[in-house]
């Protein structure tokens, strides 16, 4: 009963604003609006909420927020006088905003409250999309819905398929063949030939146990279109490449390496263009047997990364050392080194460099 009590009052606060003495009030005669089902096209959709100034003083909008970069508020920006009506108009754009919304508005003022939320909500129906939007990479008139395929996860020694729609829009067969394709990696396309406007599928096939390699890695593979290379026609193939420790017994997980590092945050201040700053992540095996780091890589050419041994005893100590280029960089930096060991509870950590690079003379 309370807590109904309470939603009550928190409601009737929303939607009257005493005012008080001597000060402005402000009064909405609605603070929720509903555009209902609405289609996609018929883009933006605007309401109006409509207040009157309830106190004795002048009543002054001082700013209105949206909740959304898809909501856009507007309203009065003259002082309204006691008795008189202003308003808050909130505009929502739909455009590749399928489905249902809901979203909020604050209104400051110079009444007590000083903030009044807004709440605009509908449902979207989505628009047909072009042929373009369906399939938005365009190797010399045969589309595809990406140009990257991503396998995501795969342990390694095992292999996994993965396929992507295309569709040839041209007014003749076309074949699609692909060059530069790694060893451990398989494309081809069902059908071979594409018929003038026949849709189809690209499959992959990629087995991780012909690639020496841990972590994400990206090979990048031209289209040939009946045999002839498309300008600018690269396609990407992706895959996370994980060791599996799911059958581990309990005792090999109790006699395990452990990558126990002191810090995973690494702040190296302030430097200035084109200096370096030296970074170093300490770390020990806390575990029974070799750590083996197997990769280290930075999400930056900026960054490169020295581990200072890749096999670690038990027990032992060692560092990963960095450093970081500042270059023609400017402001706030923010980078990460991925390492990837065999400890099976953490095989892979994030390790974030940050600082800031000022500006030289």
């Amino acid at each position: 009963m309370k807590k109904l009590e309470l939603s009550f009052i928190i409601l009737l606060t929303s939607l009257t604003v005493s005012a008080q003495p001597g000060g402005a009030g402000i009064q909405f005669n609605s603070t929720t609006h509903d555009f209902g089902r609405f289609k996609e096209e018929a883009g933006p959709q605007t309401h109006n909420f409509e207040f009157e100034n309830t106190g004795s003083s002048d009543l002054l909008i001082s700013r209105v927020t949206a909740s959304c970069g898809c909501t856009t508020p507007e309203w009065t920006k003259h002082p309204v006088k006691p008795g008189e009506k202003g308003y808050v108009a909130v505009t929502y754009d739909p455009r590749n905003r399928p489905n249902k919304f809901k979203k909020t508005v604050a209104v400051y003022t110079n009444t007590q409250p000083a903030v009044h939320v807004l709440i605009i909500e509908g449902d979207v129906i989505p628009r047909e999309l072009t042929l373009e939007e369906i399939y938005r990479f365009d190797a010399g008139g045969v589309r595809f819905k990406s140009n990257h395929l991503a396998f995501t996860n795969i342990e390694r020694g095992k292999k996994k398929i993965k396929v992507m729609e295309i569709i040839n829009t041209l007014d003749e067969p076309v074949s699609l063949t692909f060059d530069r394709v790694p060893e451990h990696l398989n494309l081809k396309t069902k059908p071979a030939t594409l018929k003038p406007g026949e849709k189809g599928v690209i499959e992959g096939t990629y087995d991780a146990g012909k690639i020496d390699d841990w972590g994400y890695v990206n090979s990048l593979v031209r289209v040939l279109n009946n045999g002839e290379a498309v300008n600018n026609s690269y396609f990407v193939v992706s895959a996370n490449l994980i060791e599996d420790f799911s059958s581990w017994s309990k005792e090999e997980l109790d006699n395990a390496p452990v990558f126990d590092i002191e810090n995973t945050r690494f702040d190296f201040g302030e430097i200035k263009q084109k200096e370096k700053a030296d970074i170093e992540f300490k770390f020990k095996n806390s575990g029974k047997s070799d750590l083996v780091i197997r990769k280290v890589r930075s999400s930056c050419g900026c960054t490169t990364v020295t581990p200072a041994n890749t096999t670690i005893k038990a027990g032992e100590s060692s560092v990963i050392k960095a450093v970081f280029n500042a270059g023609a960089r400017k402001g706030k930096q923010h980078k990460v080194i991925t390492v990837i060991t065999n400890d099976p509870k953490k095989s892979q950590v994030s390790l974030v460099v940050s600082g800031t690079v000022l500006e030289s003379d």
